[in-house]
């Protein structure tokens, strides 16, 4: 069983056909998904979903494009939303410069911290997105850090080789998404081929980044199958191996979701 450990379920793109969503990616061998969290303000959002859908944990946090809008949500509100069985993480969080319009540097740390001292406090991992950010992230990270220890995971990883490297000399883990399965990823892969195994994840940050050769398709938890099978070869692993590997990192790194971990596979 293959487990997408980083997907948006509550966009749009699945509203009209969240059931059929989760039934293809069972049919591939997905059995499991984390949906993942952009607004603090959207808890209800996440957690209605989980309830509806077994095979559904989530998290809760604020993405670094939403800081402007949730600029001062205080750890304790963040970490009292955790209280849920199916709520098994905290984030998605982080730096993201990509965009001329994102809200201002200080702002985007001031909520990552937050979001860090939420993780801490709870011991639940943080989600972490980084985007044209390395430096800054890895200062806040080792910064941190030094504070108290968390457990995190560098989602959907796009960055250099240098930030991958001082995660996981921190203890985090490193997910893959399908940019890794593009063509021109060939940084990318050699970065994956670095980080010890038993530190990957595979996901999809559906709707996004659809891998091939669904490339330009919406982007559903399906396609986990399809990034897993090109990273198992990347790693000269087989399918089924890379499946046992990731869920069992997932679930050591997500260790709340073993206590309520839905029907069996």
């Amino acid at each position: 069983m293959l487990i997408d450990s980083h997907c948006h379920l509550d966009f749009p793109d699945f509203s009209a056909d969240l059931p059929g969503v989760i039934a293809r990616a069972k049919a591939a061998g997905v059995g499991r998904m984390l949906t993942i969290a952009t607004r603090v303000a959207k808890a209800d959002t996440y957690r209605a979903i989980a309830e509806a859908h077994p095979e559904v944990w989530y998290t809760v946090g604020t993405h670094p494009h939403g800081a402007a809008e949730e600029p001062d949500v205080a750890p304790e509100t963040i970490a009292a939303l955790t209280d849920h069985p199916r709520c098994i993480g905290i984030g998605e969080a982080g730096l993201d410069y990509h965009y001329e319009d994102a809200a201002p540097e200080p702002v985007q740390e001031r909520v990552l911290r937050a979001h860090i001292e939420a993780a801490r406090a709870t011991g639940l991992p943080l989600v972490i997105h980084a985007r044209d950010a390395d430096a800054h992230m890895e200062r806040v990270l080792t910064d941190e850090m030094g504070r108290g220890r968390f457990s995190a995971v560098l989602h959907c990883f796009s960055s250099g080789a240098r930030l991958a490297e001082a995660g996981v000399a921190l203890g985090l883990y490193v997910s893959f998404s399908g940019i890794v399965t593009f063509r021109r990823s060939t940084a990318l892969r050699d970065i994956a081929r670095q980080v010890p195994p038993d530190r990957i994840l595979v996901e999809t940050d559906a709707p996004f980044l659809a891998p091939e050769p669904h490339r330009g398709r919406t982007n559903e938890p399906a396609y986990t199958a399809d990034t897993a099978r090109s990273l198992a070869g990347t790693l000269g692993l087989e399918a089924e191996a890379f499946a046992r590997l990731t869920t069992a990192n997932f679930h050591r790194l997500f260790a709340k979701a073993d206590l309520k971990a839905g029907p069996s596979a």
